[in-house]
C-alpha cells in the first residue's frame, strides 16, 4: 500500500493529459526549456564572462583603496 503501482502511475497520467492537454504540456516543457537557457546566460552576465563573486569583488576594492592611498602620498609628496 505504501507505493504506487504502473498502473496507478498511468491513470495519473491519463488524468493529466486529459485536464491539461498535450498542447498545454508541450508548452509547458517548451517554456521551462527556455526559462533555464535564459537563466544560464543571465549567470554568464555581459560577454560571455562569468559573474564575479563577492569575495572577488571586495578584494578589488581593497586594493583600489591602497592604490589611491599610494597615489594620495605621492602627490603630497611632491608638493
Amino acid at each position: 500500500m505504501g507505493t504506487f503501482s504502473i498502473w496507478h502511475w498511468l491513470v495519473v497520467l491519463a488524468i493529466v493529459v486529459l485536464v491539461f492537454g498535450t498542447k498545454k504540456l508541450r508548452n509547458l516543457g517548451s517554456d521551462l526549456g527556455n526559462a533555464v537557457k535564459g537563466f544560464k546566460e543571465g549567470m554568464k552576465g555581459s560577454e560571455g564572462e562569468p559573474i564575479e563573486s563577492p569575495a572577488n569583488t571586495q578584494q578589488q576594492i581593497a586594493n583600489r583603496s591602497t592604490e589611491d592611498v599610494s597615489i594620495k602620498e605621492k602627490n603630497e609628496t611632491k608638493l
